[in-house]
């Protein structure tokens, strides 16, 4: 297991610790159990994404999806089988399961659907209008002159 020291981001940046802290977090999480259930991501449009999982065997009540401090949690408990079958062969796994997905700030969920053994989430990034670029207009200097600043006149 790899460790990297963030000591020289943490110098050159202020608010960016979260990001850090996040990237120490994948590097440093167990992948045994990270492939079950498949799941694609996919960028839809410029600010949409749709996170698709392979989620066969599941009926649309045995899942369940939540937002819960910026993370997406997608689970799923199959109710008890009948005991009285008996399987020759059993490959489709349904097994519980918890998926976590880390949201970027402004990033909501707009819609889940279950469609053909897929479980389809739609989300979308939404910047408020203060943090959009925005141009600011600059006065000339004889503007500037008659200018207030915090109510009084400014020469």
């Amino acid at each position: 297991m790899q460790r990297f020291d963030f000591a020289p981001l943490y110098r050159a940046t202020v608010g960016f610790d979260q990001i850090a802290d996040m990237m120490d977090r994948v590097l440093s999480a167990d992948h045994g159990n990270q492939s079950y259930p498949p799941y694609n991501i996919e960028k839809t449009d410029d600010d949409s994404y749709r996170i698709s999982i392979a989620v066969a065997g599941f009926s649309g009540s045995d899942l369940a999806v939540e937002v819960k401090e910026n993370a997406l949690v997608v689970s799923a408990r199959k109710a008890d089988e009948d005991e009285s079958r008996t399987f020759l062969h059993r490959g489709i796994a349904t097994r519980a399961f918890e998926r976590r997905f880390h949201l970027a700030d402004h990033v909501r969920v707009e819609g889940a659907s279950h469609v053909d053994g897929m479980l389809h989430i739609d989300l979308k990034r939404e910047i408020p209008e203060a943090l959009k670029p925005r141009r600011i207009e600059i006065a000339s200097s004889s503007a500037a002159q008659g200018a207030l600043v915090d109510g009084t006149k400014v020469n």
